[in-house]
């Protein structure tokens, strides 16, 4: 892959109408769908990028839906509006499009919006590889062998300090809004309990801390089925406990997620201490070790660093290409 695979991206120049959506952001991204942006820094300045669309595997859209939403002439409202006038304008100016029917293209979004944006774009939706944070194979717009999810990963640079050091005294936590029926009832359970936190509104204590002290931290489905909390668990050395149904999990195609988490079924939360409290120290501290050895597919780095995030959904997008160049 890193000698061979080639990605065209659409071109687009600094005077056009709309370049704060379809170019690079200068600054370093930040925030919640931070994963958005720096996919795309990352890969215009990558060995991957041909100008040659002969020599292209794969062909990049490279509008940004989370810029789109704060643009004042398109909104949330108009998205739909511009993904569809934007594939009709590729289709007429290039010839790539019209030869697949975009099955060779691919575009990136993190804001569950990203998914709803395609509704008036069908040929995106059900034949481009869409590499989305809110990759739920229950939603039909997600196809899980075309598809693949990019990781939610609120930036952070190096590792956490006195991670070796830790002491995980704590089972399990979780901090979040209850914004869904499944955060609803695990809070009903376990608030209350002495060895699984769950919490709901602002932490008293600091949110890394709560990390660093627990043994499993609880990536729970809110309005979506992702959330940052699976990279937040990663970086500072807790095991990470999915209960988020139908979540097709980032790099599902790489890593064999049980060998470094739990995944437990929406339905199996009163039975949560149970299931935690099963897991014998020999495969727990199994877990941990293999949490730290692949936490490192989990950090954006500019420019990219071997395994990173990038170079991880780059090898997704390799393993969708097609065998078969298109002349």
């Amino acid at each position: 892959m890193n000698r061979s695979f080639k990605i065209y991206v659409y071109p687009h120049k600094r005077n056009d109408p709309f370049a704060n959506v379809l170019l690079p952001v200068d600054s370093v991204p930040s925030g919640n769908y931070a994963s958005e942006s720096y996919f795309k820094k990352v890969l215009m300045k990558s060995h991957f990028i041909t100008n040659d669309s002969t020599k292209a595997d794969l062909f990049f859209l490279p509008f940004s839906i989370a810029r789109l939403r704060h643009d004042p002439r398109v909104g949330v409202g108009g998205i739909q509006d511009f993904i569809r006038d934007y594939i009709f304008n590729i289709s007429q100016k290039y010839p790539y499009w019209n030869r697949t029917g975009g099955a060779d293209h691919f575009y990136v979004a993190c804001h569950s919006i990203g998914r709803s944006a395609m509704d008036k774009a069908n040929e995106v939706k059900f034949n481009s590889i869409q590499v989305v944070c809110s990759s739920s194979y229950y939603q039909s717009g997600y196809i899980a062998h075309k598809d693949a999810c990019l990781p939610q990963i609120w930036p952070r640079q190096g590792d956490p300090p006195n991670l070796a050091s830790s002491k995980r005294k704590k089972l399990a936590f979780f901090a979040g809004e209850i914004n869904s029926p499944v955060r609803q009832n695990l809070i009903q359970v376990w608030r209350n309990d002495t060895e699984i936190f769950a919490h709901f509104g602002r932490l008293k204590t600091p949110y890394a801390d709560e990390l660093l002290g627990s043994k499993f931290c609880l990536h729970v489905k809110g309005f979506e089925v992702n959330t940052a909390r699976i990279a937040d668990s990663l970086y500072y050395g807790c095991v990470p406990v999915s209960i988020a149904n139908y979540y097709d999990l980032p790099f599902g195609d790489i890593l064999n997620w049980k060998h470094f988490s739990i995944i437990v079924a929406t339905l199996d939360i009163p039975l949560l201490k149970e299931i935690l409290k099963g897991i014998s120290s020999e495969e727990y501290l199994m877990l941990r070790s293999n949490v730290l050895k692949v936490r490192k597919h989990f950090q954006w780095h500019f420019p990219a660093v071997d395994y990173d995030a990038f170079y991880m959904v780059m090898y997704e997008l390799w393993l969708r290409r097609s065998s078969v160049k298109v002349s």
